[in-house]
Formats: structure tokens, C-alpha cells, sequence
């Protein structure tokens, strides 16, 4: 059988969002580095001229992929999360899906590549305005369950904290982290009762 080669797709068929998702591969694999034209070209099987097409040069690439990671990431986690029927299973949600995020070989590296970049000029904005926010939302989880306003962003904090040293040992040491699904579904149970145990709610 003759082994055919992808064909290189017109400047018109290969779409913005294909080269953003592309870069966004990239950077999971290789950090913000790994972000050049040419080999995302080759990837897609497309030509230089559909990049320019699309983007004026490599830095818009990296901005349009970052507002797509922030989307997809963030605003999009939120969104299913709020389907959800009350606070506490709204909660069970949020960490349930960022946690299973870092599971086996196909797990998101994406963030990881964020905190190793958290100095670039692109990247510390978007990732600033992106942690805010998720300890902003996790804040009012917590508030929506009866605590103060303080002691919601005080285990905001401390959940998002968790998620972040989850995400660094599953990446670096998966054999400490829960394994099976149903590992990770105790081990979610358990942080639950955690952030959630009654506690000095004192206003300090």
C-alpha cells in the first residue's frame, strides 16, 4: 500500500482556530518555545502563506492562542459548572474536572506550560486576570455555601493552591497521585470535605 502524505491545505481551508489549537499543542509539549511557524506549518501540512493569511506574526499567534486557552480553560469550565443544580455539586464539579484534567497520558500540560512562562509579557496577564478569576468563582461557590466573604477566599485559595500542586505531581511523580477513576473520585470526595469542614470563620 502506497503511504499517502497529508496535502498542503490553502491559506483559505486551514481556519485561525486550527493554528491556535496547533500552538496550543505545541506549548504543551515544548512550553512557549515550541510556538514557531514553520513547524506548525509542517504539523498542519500547510504552507507559511495560510499562517500570514490568518496572522500578522508569531507574537498574534501566541496572543490569540492564549485569549482561546483562557476560553477554553476557564470561561468554558465555568460555564458547565453552572449547570449544575446547587453550590455544592457546582463545587463537586469544578474540582472533579480540573483534577481528572491532570490524569493519565493524556493529561492537560497546557497549564503547566503557563506557570513555566508566568514572565513573559503575553503570558502574565492573561495569567493573572485567569487565576483571579478562578479564585474569584471558587470564592463564590464557597460563599453560596454560608461562609463569610473572607473565609470563602481564604479556601478559594486554598483550592485552587491544591489543584496547582495536583497538576505539578501528577506531571512530575504520577505514581503518588490517585490513579483510576475511582481513586480520583474519593480523592475529590475528600476535598470536598476539606474546604468545606466547619472552621473559625472569624473575620481577622
Amino acid at each position: 500500500m502506497v503511504e499517502r502524505r497529508p496535502r498542503k491545505q490553502s491559506a483559505t481551508r486551514l481556519t485561525a482556530g486550527d493554528w491556535t489549537s496547533a500552538a496550543l499543542d505545541a506549548m504543551a509539549r515544548g512550553g512557549l518555545a515550541a510556538v514557531a511557524v514553520e513547524p506548525l506549518a509542517t504539523h498542519l501540512g500547510a504552507t507559511k502563506g495560510s499562517f500570514y493569511w490568518h496572522f500578522a506574526n508569531r507574537d498574534a499567534l501566541i496572543e490569540a492562542a492564549l485569549q482561546r486557552w483562557e476560553s477554553d480553560h476557564t470561561d468554558a469550565v465555568i460555564t458547565l459548572v453552572e449547570a449544575q443544580p446547587d453550590p455544592l455539586a457546582r463545587l463537586r464539579t469544578l474540582i472533579a474536572m480540573v483534577m481528572e484534567s491532570t490524569a493519565g497520558p493524556q493529561a492537560d500540560s497546557i497549564e503547566l506550560a503557563m506557570l513555566a512562562t508566568a514572565s513573559h509579557p503575553h503570558v502574565a496577564p492573561v495569567l493573572a486576570r485567569v487565576t483571579e478569576r478562578r479564585v474569584a468563582y471558587t470564592a463564590e461557590l464557597f460563599e453560596a455555601l454560608g461562609l463569610p466573604a473572607v473565609e470563602a477566599r481564604h479556601r478559594a485559595l486554598l483550592a485552587v493552591s491544591a489543584y496547582l500542586g495536583h497538576a505539578q505531581l501528577a506531571h512530575a511523580a504520577p505514581q503518588v497521585v490517585p490513579g483510576t477513576a475511582a481513586e480520583r473520585s474519593a480523592y475529590v470526595d475528600r476535598i470536598i470535605r476539606l474546604v468545606t469542614a466547619p472552621g473559625d470563620d472569624r473575620q481577622e
